[in-house]
């Protein structure tokens, strides 16, 4: 809303955060010999229930918005 960007470009978010439509996401990506790159597991309890608290949400709302990220543990 700040940047008018729907209303400029015709892009928007959706409920969780995503950019609508997909084709309008973009980056520069920079890659070196000597780069080390890893992978971001999946969330935790502790840190689903940590977001929660810091947004001022619910639990179970957190757990929705982060779905995608969730441990298998903690997605039912």
């Amino acid at each position: 809303e700040l940047l008018g960007a729907s209303e400029a470009i015709d892009v928007t978010l959706t409920e969780t955060g995503a950019m609508w439509p997909p084709p309008s996401v973009c980056g520069l990506y920079f890659g070196h010999t000597a780069a080390r790159y890893f992978a971001v597991g999946p969330l935790g309890l502790d840190q689903v229930a940590d977001y929660a608290k810091r947004k001022g949400g619910a639990l179970d709302e957190a757990r929705r918005w982060l779905s995608s990220n969730l441990g298998g543990s903690i997605t039912g």
